[in-house]
Order: structure tokens, then C-alpha cells, then sequence
């Protein structure tokens, strides 16, 4: 049933509760004075009022809300399929996967191969070393490419579960035909014949599939641990030495050094078929970036996480995930929940503590930061996350000092690293450093030169200062060029021509600046400035007005009041 039907139904409910006393309050007069009772309201009216609760909950992906609405206006309506199928599902997203499989249950009651649903008791069933009653599941199930991809994996995994690994493997054979890659065949088809002891089998397959895509992190713990049991520990050192630059691996590498420094052996990194479907269900939700499927990605990290609880990537993925959505208070509930001894705790303590500060947590995120640093002094990313938090709070000296560690930890830069660059630049400047800030923003345009943000922070520092006013206009256009519809970088090629004489030219880029950032204080004061050049006065008191409503900072607030008593020709601004 559609939201519209739900609601004119809902209302129907609570119609017929209407001759009680539509609010549930009813007025009585008492022996003794008045008294006012309140009636505890209708089933029906809780139901309606659940209902847009839950609506309200799951538009601001507040999961765990939106279930408990949900099922409580499922109880008003129980035999609402859309109802039921919106508590499921925000039930398991929310992750409480005993509750989410008894309403699974409800689910195939009506609509028998609803994919969700019956994905969702497959995992339940494996939960629960049930792997006949997973497959059986898998098998009733509605088909579609990517649903056929997940069914397979958690298919292959189950038969894995029943001691039938060549049928297993049969069905890991279908991958690539099905929407899957090589990659992750011969990836899972390794992981597979590693649990079954096929150890020939498992070492060329997990080359194979480092060979297909390049090393994923996953991967490469997987093949390191492999090697480290084998008693190879010369080529799982070499594998980690070879690997350590690949992104993500860093943890992995360190924890496989130390291992074979203790003469450690490690476990395998799949144990049990359990942990197989929990890694299929985790590459796929990995592989979901984009934001308009972080829903998606969401609902099957829970059925990971149900299979694996301490599956810590799966938990920092989850985080990503809920920071994607905005829900920084989840990510950081997720991030605290990585184990103490994972490889990926440090990262998870620097990425909760960045959440933090966007929850406006300041204090807290800032002493975090302190914290990492101090234990892990060249630790790049830590030292990055505290200038950001200090620069986010204008401590430009401190952002910058905090920048400088990073920078001193990087040793060599790469193209990559011109945001740490270009971020200590923009702090030296607010700081009141201008050499270090444009030394900085030449080395990352060095390092990157077609950042038009970079072009723009320094071909405008240029144009204000009065400085190499041909270069910078060449710059700023370059940076326009780059990002055509940016206001603000628009409004700086503008100003570069005023500040050159060209204020014709202002004017008119200065207008597109405005339709494009029809709200800025300093790019409406420019483009006063522009007309009145060109004779526009009238307007470009309009303009100027205009600037004083969008509240600039008090030095401009002053010359914007000055040129609108004096205009431009008495008044000390350009």
C-alpha cells in the first residue's frame, strides 16, 4: 500500500474515535472543583501518530527511530504490507537482526520471494549453522543481476557450510557471468579453498585475484595471513613490504610485521563459513560509494556485522556510511566499537574525533587528537585531523603548527598531498604569515596544478594585495575555467579586472558572481564597486545595500557605510 492509501486509512481509523474526544482529553466537573482527565489515546490515533513519526525519522535517517515507529504503527495496521515491509527493513538497518528476521518471516507470508526479506533469513539461517534452511531461503528468493550476485555468494558459502565445496566452488564459477568480477571469484574462490585446507589451490587463486584488480587491503591480509601459517614468512614479509603504500594497507602491513617478529602464527582471516557470507556482504556494501546508495550498503553491513560481530572493517565502513547520511553521532557510536587490538583502531579514534567537531564537540575531538599524537608522533592523518579541528575554530597558529608535524611526518609529498599543503596555507594566511602561506599554495599548485581552489586562494590574494596582477588574472581565469559555475572563483576574475581598470569587464563578470552567490556580502559589495565605475550609481547603491543586509564582517560593514555616504570617489576602498 502506498504512503497516500496508508495515511487516508490510518485517518479512517481515527475517525471512529472521534465522537470519544478527538485529542483523548475530556473535561469533567468534579465534586469539590474541576478536575481534567486524560483519556489515553486510541489505538488507531498512536498508529497515525507512529506512523508520521516514522516518516519524519526515516527522512532524517534516524534508523533506530524509524523502526520503533514503524513497528508501532504496523501494530495499528498489522496487515499492511507496506507498513510491515518499512518495519523490516528499518528494523535490520538499524541492527536488530532478531527482531528484523521475525518480520522477515511476516514478510514471505505474503509476498514469498520479496529479495530483502528472504536475504535477510538466509543470514539468520547461517546465524544459526542452518545452512540447508540459508540455501532453501537463497532458492525462494525473486532473481535480478545484482540480487543473483549476493544470493550466489551467500549460496556458495552455505554449501561451503554443508562440507560441499566443489559445489561451492561451482557456484563462485558464476560470479563473473552474474555482474561480479574476476576479482572477487577468484577472491572469495581463495578464502574458500584456504577454510577447505586446499592450500596449493587457495595460493595461486589469491594471486590471481591480487592480479586481477591490483591488491585490495582485504586481500592482501588475507594472502599474508595465508603465507604467515604456511611458514612463509620471508614471502608475507615481502608481500607487506611491496604493499605497504597501497591505500588502506598501512595497518595491515604493520600488524603482519609485528606478528612475524614475534613469531606469531595469525588465524585464518575467514574461520567458518559465517565470516565467508559476512565478507561477501561486506565487499559489496564497500563497493556502494555513492550517497543515494548508502541505504542499501547500510542493510548489508548489518547482515555482516549479525554473521561477524567483530568484523572492525565492516564496522569503519558502517561509519563512512552513516557519514555519508550525516548521522555523525552513529558513526562515531560505530567507530568507538572497533576492538582495542585492531589494526584500524588508531584510524577509527582520528576519523571519530573529526566527527566529533562536526557534532560541535570541539573540546573533546581536540583532546582525542592530542591524545593520537602524542602516542603515534608520525602518524600523517592525526596530525591533519588536529589542524583542520584547530583551523575549523580559527586557531590558525595552532592549525598551522599542527600542519607542520603532518608535514615533517610526510616526508616525500605526492600529488596527493597538496590539500595538506594547500590547508597549512590558508592557516599561515589567517594567521597573518603571507610568505609561508604563498610559499605553501606555489608548492601545491607544484604538486597539483589544476586545483582551482588553490589558483583561486592565491591569484586572489594577489589581486588584494596589488600583487603580480597579470599572473593572477591568468591564474584566476585558469581556475575558472576549471570550475565554471563556482561564485566565488567568478567573483575573484571579476575583481582581478577592477583592480586592473578593465571595469566593464568587472561589472559584467561580477553580475554572473552574483546570480551565482546571490547572497555574499563581499561579492554584492564588488559588484557596487563595478557599477560605479562605470557610471552606474544608483545601482551600485542598490548593490551596496544589498551587501549591508548579508551582514559582512565589521571592517567591510564600515566601508560599505562609507562608499554609501561618499560613493567611491572620497572614500579610501579601491
Amino acid at each position: 500500500m502506498h504512503a497516500r492509501k496508508i495515511r487516508f486509512a490510518i485517518l479512517a481509523l481515527v475517525a471512529l474515535a472521534l465522537p470519544l474526544g478527538a485529542c483523548g482529553t475530556i473535561s469533567r466537573a468534579m465534586l469539590g472543583g474541576n478536575e481534567i482527565v486524560t483519556a489515553p489515546p486510541s489505538p488507531e490515533a498512536e498508529a497515525y501518530g507512529d506512523y508520521l513519526s516514522a516518516r519524519a525519522a526515516a527522512s532524517a535517517h534516524d534508523l533506530r527511530d524509524a523502526a520503533r515507529f514503524y513497528r508501532g504503527a504496523l501494530k495499528g495496521a498489522p496487515g499492511d504490507a507496506d507498513l510491515l515491509g518499512r518495519a523490516f527493513l528499518y528494523t535490520a538497518s538499524a541492527g536488530e537482526m532478531q527482531e528484523a528476521a521475525r518480520l522477515a518471516r511476516r514478510v514471505v507470508a505474503t509476498s514469498p520471494d520479496d529479495r530483502a526479506a528472504r536475504l535477510a533469513l538466509a543470514v539468520d539461517a547461517l546465524s544459526h549453522g542452518d545452512y540447508a534452511g540459508a540455501r532453501d531461503q537463497v532458492g525462494k528468493s525473486a532473481g535480478g543481476r545484482f540480487t543473483e550476485l549476493t544470493l550466489t555468494l551467500i549460496d556458495a558459502w552455505a554449501a561451503e557450510g554443508e562440507g560441499k565445496t566443489d559445489a561451492a566452488l561451482a557456484e563462485l564459477k558464476k560470479l563473473p557471468d552474474e555482474g561480479g568480477t574476476q576479482a572477487l571469484a577468484d577472491f572469495h574462490t581463495a578464502l574458500m579453498l584456504d577454510l577447505a585446507g586446499r592450500a596449493a589451490a587457495a595460493d595461486a587463486a589469491y594471486r590471481a585475484a591480487i592480479e586481477a584488480s591490483g591488491p585490495s587491503p582485504r586481500e592482501v591480509e588475507a594472502y599474508g595471513r595465508f603465507l604467515e601459517r604456511a611458514g612463509r614468512t620471508a614471502e608475507a614479509s615481502l608481500l607487506y613490504t611491496k604493499l605497504a603504500q597501497v591505500g588502506g594497507v598501512a595497518p595491515i602491513v604493520a600488524a603482519g610485521h609485528k606478528r612475524i617478529a614475534a613469531h606469531e602464527a595469525p588465524k585464518r582471516l575467514i574461520g567458518d563459513p559465517q565470516a565467508g557470507a559476512a565478507e561477501a556482504l561486506f565487499g559489496i556494501a564497500a563497493s556502494l560509494t555513492d550517497v543515494s546508495s548508502a541505504d542499501i550498503a547500510v542493510f548489508y553491513l548489518r547482515l555482516a556485522l549479525y554473521l561477524e560481530p567483530d568484523f572492525d572493517l565492516a564496522r569503519i565502513v558502517l561509519a563512512d556510511r552513516f557519514e555519508a547520511l550525516e548521522k555523525y553521532a552513529d558513526a562515531v557510536e560505530m567507530y568507538d566499537s572497533v576492538t582495542k587490538d585492531s589494526p584500524y583502531k588508531t584510524a577509527a579514534a582520528i576519523q571519530a574525533a573529526v566527527d566529533e567537531s562536526r557534532l560541535n564537540e570541539t573540546a573533546k575531538a581536540l583532546a582525542a587528537l592530542k591524545a593520537i599524537t602524542a602516542a603515534n608522533p608520525t602518524n600523517v592523518s592525526a596530525w591533519t585531523a588536529l589542524g583542520d579541528t584547530y583551523r575549523s575554530e580559527e586557531h590558525f597558529a595552532e592549525a598551522a603548527d599542527a600542519y607542520d608535524h603532518a608535514v615533517k611526518a610526510l616526508g616525500k609529498a605526492e600529488a596527493s598531498d597538496w590539500p595538506l599543503f594547500y590547508a597549512r596555507a590558508v592557516s599561515y594566511e589567517r594567521a597573518k604569515n603571507w610568505p609561508a602561506a604563498e610559499r605553501d599554495l606555489q608548492y601545491a599548485l607544484q604538486l597539483s596544478p589544476d586545483q582551482a581552489q588553490v589558483l583561486n586562494y592565491l591569484g586572489y590574494s594577489w589581486v588584494d594585495r596589488g600583487e603580480n596582477l597579470p599572473a593572477a588574472l591568468a591564474m584566476l581565469e585558469k581556475a575558472r575555467a576549471l570550475s565554471p559555475y563556482d561564485g566565488y572563483i567568478v567573483d575573484s576574475v571579476g575583481w582581478a579586472y577592477y583592480r586592473l581598470g578593465r571595469y566593464k569587464d568587472a561589472a559584467g563578470t561580477l553580475a554572473q558572481a552574483v546570480a551565482l552567490v546571490p547572497g555574499d556580502a563581499t561579492i554584492n559589495d564588488h559588484y557596487g564597486d563595478a557599477l560605479w565605475r562605470v557610471g552606474k550609481k544608483l545601482d551600485a547603491r542598490f548593490q551596496w545595500n544589498h551587501a549591508l543586509a548579508f551582514e559582512p564582517e565589521p571592517v567591510e560593514k564600515a566601508q560599505i557605510e562609507e562608499k554609501l555616504e561618499y560613493g567611491l570617489r572620497n572614500t579610501k576602498s579601491p
